[in-house]
């Protein structure tokens, strides 16, 4: 990318609105928008201080195209490091556009995705890490994945990296050292300390890549498979759940034929339910097809519900047998997903058959989708699969797959560093792996980058950011 040229693009959703933001970047942004803005207290945009807002008209010419307020950010204290207007015009896709097209006619060019904050991290704004968490902050839709995404862009996992590659940088500073004194076979790096410093780098690396298992959940949401036999209440339950009528629910056994989808955020954690078609033998051929992307959802899923109509044990169409039999085939092919079973329809049955049922079938939940009674219990329990502790103490959570990629290839380096300490490895030896760990720290913060890896991320960012 040019970073030379002045960028404009829509920084505010595409679409009429009240208002909406163009933001233009570059060392002659500010002069730009002074050629077509006519302040009404006759104010020169480029003589005014940095921050500061104006009220004016943006003009083609002798034609006013709109009343804005001009906001004025010099460099480098801008979000992009360098001179920075933002217009706030009418929100009329007309009036968009012709600002827009005003701007390209003046010398500016069309922003690429990202391409600001692109600018913010080339210019020391903002490191590679913090850059990726201004699109996870964007895309984050509940409480806990933007809790995670704000803590990032302060720099939290940004500074736990760097001051590990910068002890890490000392020691083996150090140990280059020694290279240049070989032949008189000096040590100036403390191998006791050496070794306490990769001991703790290893502790802190282990830590972070345990919390991807949760921050990736929390990011993508929590996909949860309810799974049943037809006409036990699963659609009910899907609509319990999500407070709406999402799923047709009708008393005709297997009207649910394919996968119903939706999301909520449950404690500030997102969910994913997907209601599953019926699990039973039939021969109709739309029904099977459903059937069978139960079983790939439940593949894909985190959670497995597993529901079950209380009504049929007490009238004899089903038995507390033949349940416990379907709940161990599901722990058995699944052994590594956490089964919660529940009982549907208690409202239909009396308080002597509802002890019968806590004694017959062991952790069971006790709901009735139709009333909601037992619902609130449920998304706690849906919860507690959760380990929210990292997130209540803001620990630092790893949500970002190349993070995690990076920091199993440093893993792997600086153990091998510790194991060359523990062997008494030379020095030029150690001083392979140990370039070799902060080359995977630098990925990370973008200390080390390549054009085709910034391409790569922010080309998943909206235009205008």
């Amino acid at each position: 990318m040019i970073i030379q040229d002045t960028i404009v693009a829509l920084a505010t959703p595409s679409g009429a609105g009240a208002i909406a933001v163009i933001r233009l970047s570059g060392k002659d942004a500010i002069t730009i928008a002074e050629n077509q803005f006519k302040s009404v207290s006759g104010k020169t945009l480029s003589e005014q201080p940095t921050h500061t807002i104006h009220l004016g008209h943006i003009v083609d010419g002798e034609r006013v195209l709109d009343e804005v307020l001009v906001s004025v950010f010099k460099d480098p204290n801008s979000y992009t490091g360098e001179n920075v207007v933002e217009i706030s015009c009418h929100g009329s896709n007309y009036i968009q556009q012709e600002i827009i097209q005003l701007f390209l006619r003046s010398g500016c060019r069309m922003a690429s995705a990202g391409e600001f904050t692109l600018r913010a991290f080339l210019n020391g704004k903002l490191d590679l890490s913090q850059a990726e968490a201004v699109a996870d902050l964007i895309a984050s839709d509940n409480q806990a994945s933007h809790q995670i995404a704000m803590q990032q862009m302060r720099g939290g996992f940004s500074s736990e990296i760097a001051k590990l590659r910068e002890e890490l940088l000392n020691f083996a500073s150090l140990i280059e050292l020694e290279l240049d004194f070989a032949e008189e076979d000096v040590e100036f790096a403390d191998r006791t300390q050496f070794k306490e410093l990769i001991d703790r780098i290893i502790h802190v690396l282990k830590r972070l890549i345990d919390s991807f298992a949760v921050g990736n959940v929390i990011k993508n949401g929590i996909p949860v498979a309810i799974v049943g036999e037809p006409n036990v209440g699963k659609s009910t339950l899907l609509n319990a759940l999500l407070n709406e009528e999402r799923a047709i629910v009708s008393d005709i056994a297997g009207t649910t034929r394919d996968t119903i989808e939706d999301e909520i955020s449950i404690g500030g954690i997102g969910f994913r339910f997907i209601d599953t078609a019926g699990i039973r033998d039939t021969n109709d051929v739309v029904e099977s097809i459903g059937i069978k992307r139960t079983f790939e959802k439940i593949e894909q899923a985190q959670v497995v519900v597993y529901l079950f109509d209380a009504v049929s044990i007490f009238s004899q169409k089903a038995s507390v047998e033949n349940i416990s039999i379907e709940i161990e085939k599901i722990k058995n092919k699944y052994p590594q997903k956490p089964l919660v079973v529940i009982a549907n329809k208690i409202d239909a049955i009396s308080g002597k058959e509802l002890e019968e049922l806590k004694n017959s079938i062991k952790d069971i939940k006790l709901i009735s989708a139709k009333t909601k009674k037992g619902v609130e219990d449920l998304k706690i329990t849906l919860t507690n699969f959760v380990n929210t502790g990292a997130l209540r103490n803001d620990e630092t959570i790893v949500t970002n797959t190349r993070h995690y990629d990076s920091l199993l290839k440093a893993l792997k380096e600086v153990s091998k560093v510790k194991s060359g300490l523990n062997t008494g490895l030379s020095g030029d030896l150690l001083a392979i792996d140990i370039r070799q760990s902060l080359y995977h720290f630098g990925e990370i913060t973008g200390e080390i980058s390549s054009d085709d890896l910034l391409g790569n991320i922010f080309a998943n960012f909206c235009i205008g950011k």
